[in-house]
């Protein structure tokens, strides 16, 4: 896992170039628009001045103590929690000039105990691609999420492992901008939890962003994530 305390805005460096005879070493600096920043995050008690910035293609484990505010920090950039100050752009463009509903549908958050809608998974399924939010868009829900006979049957008689890994790939077949992962995988077998990650890299290696807290610390590693603290 790479810890890189990569504050916004700070531009990425390129790997040196030699210049023939001269032995002269160019540094190319690319500056790349952020997907997802955050400057100067304020949500008392918990946090005071916190930074993000994420790349499109990159995936940052939120790393700190039990209590130390990590689902409150997920939760606020989601906007489903009010922040007493900072500054939230999604592609540079300022989290005020968006709906809130248009915000939270680009900026996904799933909790590790996902909504369950009345209904069978089907049902579920129709209820969310009816929402106003994606009007017109054709969801292409994956195999995983469809087949079997878990598509017909009742939602509360999925087990927890069962519905979070169906909720991962339904959050990914939505597809959002960025994705904040609050211990999404918990309930997951190993095999199942690493099939997850595989699912999670492949779908940010297409230009999403990925901001995960997970009490399994080894998943940044097989994830390449960055590691992001919160004191």
């Amino acid at each position: 896992m790479v810890r890189n305390p990569r504050r916004p805005g700070q531009p990425r460096s390129l790997p040196g170039r030699s210049c023939g005879r001269l032995g002269l070493t160019f540094c190319s600096v690319l500056h790349v628009v952020p997907l997802l920043e955050c400057r100067n995050l304020v949500r008392r008690p918990w946090i005071e001045g916190f930074d993000l910035s994420l790349d499109p293609g990159e995936i940052a484990l939120l790393s700190g103590p039990s209590g130390s505010g990590k689902t409150l920090l997920l939760r606020t950039i989601a906007d489903l929690d009010p922040a007493d100050a900072g500054e939230f752009l999604l592609e540079g463009r300022d989290r005020d000039s968006l709906q809130p509903s248009e915000w939270r549908s680009r900026v996904l958050y799933l909790h590790q105990d996902p909504v369950r809608l009345p209904g069978s998974l089907e049902e579920n399924l129709e209820q969310i691609g009816s929402l106003a939010v994606y009007d017109g868009r054709s969801i292409d829900w994956p195999a995983a999420v469809t087949a079997g006979p878990q598509l017909g049957a009742p939602i509360e008689q999925l087990s927890g492992g069962e519905m979070q890994r169906l909720a991962l790939h339904r959050a990914l077949a939505l597809d959002p901008a960025v994705l904040l992962l609050d211990e999404a995988t918990s309930a997951l077998d190993p095999e199942s939890s690493r099939a997850a990650e595989r699912a999670v890299a492949d779908w940010a290696a297409r230009g999403r962003a990925v901001l995960w807290v997970s009490h399994d610390q080894s998943v940044g590693d097989r994830v390449h994530a960055r590691e992001v603290s919160i004191r």
